[in-house]
């Protein structure tokens, strides 16, 4: 039988074809090319990364010890009593002059009434301070008349004493009668002095002292009652309503509520001592929020703080000892936001801060 041909039977077959030898693959060509570049290209990224360290080192100084801050205002009533309306809910937005929660009113209109009957009872004795007035002036016209009749009554008596013709208890009688008209006038003159004294106290053309007081309760009782309605002092978000209750007692001075005031949004930045050695009010800032992570917002040093943190703790810490340890201390800065932010700034949320110092 002769013998079968290979390569027919690869042709032949359904087979695959047998792989070429490995020496008969073509060798591809080598990038010559990329070494060069990256002995040139890697250096030269390294020198300006060194570069724009050099430049900027000391420029830009940040902090992530920086939380919003928010003005609040704790609201207390001035007046104590029993709540009996409340007209705001947790974290409502207020307008300032909107009615937070009522007191009851009721015992100052009382007083409010009984100030105005005192005013009524004032104005009463001033108009009958008025009457002794004019009443007075009488009694000095009718005490000057008398002792015009004793003097003159006198004067005869003393005449006839000298030609004998009268007694001396006649002479006596008509002295004692005019001594007794001089004093009638010296009373009737002081009553008099008196009630001009009390009707014009006031002075000036004011009203009599006795109007004055009155007037005064009466504006404080009417001040009291307008105070019995709480309202929002600035524009803002109210917090720690829970206190509000109807029915409670709410004493005079005791915050009730917090106003977190919406206009007023800072950020304190707690920056290390050894960073405000160029750092100085109206250089420009970054704030970046942990809640809005993809929001930059642009401000600027408004003022650093006269004191480091520790200063103003409650325990400030004495390092008039032997085991004292040095410390890196932090001071608190003022950063004002420009403008008003897209999204809402929380009191408290966490941030992180940069300054450009402009230090070259």
């Amino acid at each position: 039988m002769a013998e079968a041909d290979p390569q027919r039977d690869v042709r032949t077959s359904g087979a695959a074809p047998v792989a070429a030898p490995a020496d008969l693959v073509v060798a591809k060509p080598r990038r010559r090319w990329l070494r060069p570049v990256l002995l040139v290209s890697v250096p030269l990224l390294i020198a300006a990364i060194a570069g724009y360290v050099w430049l900027t080192g000391g420029r830009y100084v940040s902090t992530d010890n920086a939380y919003v801050r928010q003005d609040m205002v704790s609201v207390s009533p001035d007046v104590s009593g029993r709540i009996v309306e409340v007209d705001v809910k947790e974290n409502q937005r207020v307008r300032a002059g909107d009615v937070l929660f009522r007191i009851d009113p009721r015992p100052y209109q009382i007083a409010l009434d009984q100030a105005d009957a005192d005013l009524a009872s004032a104005r009463v004795s001033v108009s009958t301070m008025a009457t002794d007035t004019q009443s007075a002036a009488a009694d000095i016209a009718d005490a000057r008349a008398g002792i015009t009749l004793a003097q003159a009554t006198y004067d005869r008596q003393a005449a006839l004493m000298q030609r004998g013709f009268t007694t001396r208890a006649a002479v006596d009688a008509a002295t004692q009668s005019v001594a007794a008209a001089r004093a009638k006038l010296a009373t009737a003159e002081a009553s008099a002095a008196r009630a001009r004294q009390q009707l014009g106290s006031g002075g000036g053309g004011a009203q009599p002292a006795a109007i004055q007081t009155a007037l005064a309760k009466r504006e404080k009782a009417a001040y009291d009652l307008q105070r019995t309605v709480v309202r929002a002092p600035h524009d803002g978000i109210v917090s720690q309503t829970g206190r509000l209750q109807v029915g409670n007692v709410t004493p005079t001075g005791v915050p009730a509520l917090s106003l977190v005031v919406s206009q007023a949004a800072w950020v304190e930045a707690n920056f290390k001592e050894t960073d405000l050695d160029h750092m100085a009010p109206g250089q420009p800032a970054e704030v970046k929020l942990d809640a809005y992570p993809d929001l930059k917002i642009r401000g600027r040093v408004q003022s650093i703080g006269a004191g480091t943190g520790s200063e103003f703790s409650v325990l400030p810490a004495q390092n008039a000892n032997g085991n004292w340890v040095k410390v890196t201390q932090r001071v608190p800065v003022r950063i004002a936001i420009d403008g008003a932010p897209p999204r809402t700034m929380i009191a408290g949320l966490s941030a992180d801060v940069t300054i450009d110092t402009g230090k070259h």
